[in-house]
C-alpha cells in the first residue's frame, strides 16, 4: 500500500496501477465516500481506501438495493462462493450482479439481450433461477461434497466458473446456454496457475506447443497430474481451435487461460447427451474504458478463427439496449449504475 495524491486529494491504494485503474479507484472511492463512508477497509493487515471497513461484511452495501432480495434468495438456492474481496469498490463480482440481475428480472428480457446477442429469442425461466445462475461450474450444488464439474477442476475455493450462466432459446427454438465473465478494473485474465504451481515437475514443459501437447498431454501439469479434462475437452474441439499459434510455448499459460477454460466449459455443457442444451456460447463482458484486456481478446478471437461462439460487448452496451425499453425502473437503475462505474 501507498499513498496517492492525486488532484491535491490523498488516497490509500495499492503500489501499483495501471491508467485505468487509478482513474477508477479513485472514482469508485469518492462513490464510497459520499454514499456510505470515508472509513478505510483492511487487508492483509493495511489499510485501503478501496476497501469498505469490516461492519459491511455481508451488508452487500455495493449491491443495488432493488436487486437484494433477490440475490439473497439466489444464494438461498443456487448457493455460491462469495469473493473474499466482495467488499472491494472494484469488485467484479458485486458489479456483475449489478449489470445482470436487473434486466434478466425485467419483462423486456428477451428485447434488451436480443439487442446484445442477435440469437437470443427468449429467456429459458424454467431453467437455474429464472433463467440464470450465478457462478455456475456446470456441476451439482445438492449434497455433500464439491462436484468437480465437467472440467473435472472445481473445489471449494479454485475451479472454472462463469460469473453468470443464462439459459435462453434462439430463433430456431433450440436451448442454448451462454456463458458469461465479467471484467471491470482487472489489466489481465486469469493466467494458468500449474505453471508457478509448487507440484509442477521436470516432465511439464509448458514450452511446448499447442499440437505438441496434443501429442503428449502430460506434458501440461493440469493434464497429468491434476486430472483435468482441459485438454480431452479440446482435443475433441481441435477444429475450433482454428489458428493455434506455431511459438513453442502452450499458448493457454497467460491471459487466454481463463478464456480457454470458461469455452472449453461451454463446449462440454452443450456436448453432454446428460444437458438439455443443444448450443452453447460464451461472452466476456467489460468495462468500456478498460483497454488493458484488448490484446488477450485480439489474439484468443484469433486463435479460434474468429469463431461466432465466443463475442465481447461492454457494459455500456448492456445499459443502452436496456434504456432503449424507456422503463422508470430500470432508468434508475440505469442512472444508479452509471454513477457508481464510471459508465
Amino acid at each position: 500500500m501507498k499513498i496517492w495524491t492525486i488532484d491535491g486529494q490523498e488516497y490509500r491504494l495499492p503500489n501499483t496501477l495501471t491508467r485505468f485503474q487509478e482513474t477508477m479507484y479513485v472514482h469508485l472511492i469518492q462513490w464510497k465516500w459520499r454514499n456510505l463512508t470515508t472509513d478505510p477497509g483492511i487487508d492483509g493487515g493495511l489499510e485501503y481506501d478501496t476497501f469498505l471497513p469490516a461492519r459491511y461484511e455481508g451488508q452487500y452495501a455495493l449491491i443495488y438495493p432493488g436487486i437484494l432480495d433477490l440475490l439473497k434468495r439466489h444464494l438461498d438456492d443456487f448457493p455460491f462462493r462469495v469473493h473474499p474481496r466482495f467488499n472491494h469498490v472494484a469488485s467484479s463480482q458485486a458489479a456483475n450482479i449489478n449489470l445482470f440481475l436487473p434486466v434478466l428480472r425485467h419483462p423486456q428480457v428477451n428485447t434488451i439481450l436480443g439487442a446484445i446477442k442477435p440469437d437470443f429469442a427468449a429467456l429459458a425461466p424454467e431453467y437455474f433461477d429464472h433463467g440464470y445462475c450465478l457462478e455456475y461450474w456446470g456441476g451439482n450444488r445438492k449434497g455433500g461434497g464439491i462436484d468437480p464439474g465437467p472440467l473435472g477442476d472445481k473445489t471449494a475455493k479454485t475451479g472454472t466458473d462463469a460469473d453468470i450462466a443464462i439459459a435462453y432459446t434462439n430463433h430456431q427454438g433450440e436451448l442454448c446456454l451462454w456463458l458469461v465473465e465479467h471484467k471491470l478494473t482487472e489489466k489481465e485474465f486469469t493466467t494458468c496457475g500449474g505453471y508457478n504451481s509448487r507440484g509442477r515437475a521436470v516432465r511439464h514443459v509448458c514450452a511446448s506447443s499447442f499440437s505438441t501437447i496434443l501429442q503428449d498431454k502430460n506434458l501440461c501439469y493440469y493434464h497429468d497430474k491434476c486430472r483435468f479434462h482441459y485438454w480431452d475437452i479440446t482435443e475433441a474441439n481441435q477444429a475450433f481451435f482454428a489458428n493455434p499459434p506455431s511459438a513453442t510455448d502452450c499458448p493457454f499459460r497467460d491471459g487466454k487461460n481463463q478464456l480457454w477454460r470458461n469455452q472449453l466449459l461451454a463446449l462440454r455443457i452443450a456436448q453432454d447427451e446428460k444437458q438439455p442444451y443443444q448450443r452453447s456460447a460464451f461472452s466476456v463482458v467489460k468495462h468500456h474504458g478498460n483497454h488493458d484486456l484488448d490484446a488477450t481478446l485480439a489474439d484468443y478471437k484469433h486463435l479460434i478463427g474468429n469463431s461466432p461462439s465466443f463475442s465481447v460487448f461492454t457494459s455500456a452496451d448492456l445499459l443502452a439496449a436496456a434504456d432503449a425499453v424507456g422503463d422508470p425502473a430500470l432508468s434508475e437503475w440505469i442512472a444508479w449504475y452509471r454513477d457508481l462505474y464510471m459508465v
